[in-house]
């Protein structure tokens, strides 16, 4: 991480959804995560150089 903001566009922003459930994703900027906005699946998605990693198996449980 060469510094704590990432540039994920707005259009991604809207089009993008949980590869495991299909919920919208709330931004953590501060752990630089995508997080799952449904409370039953709860996946915080790493994004690495402002490349978002939609892989389940990347994902960590937040609950």
């Amino acid at each position: 991480m060469s510094d704590n903001t990432m540039q994920l566009s707005p259009e991604f922003l809207a089009v993008a959804a949980c590869p495991a459930c299909h919920a919208k994703f709330a931004v953590d900027y501060d752990k630089q995560e995508l997080v799952c906005t449904n409370q039953s699946c709860a996946l915080a998605y790493p994004v690495r150089d402002d490349i978002p990693i939609l892989l389940i198996d990347q994902a960590r449980s937040t609950l």
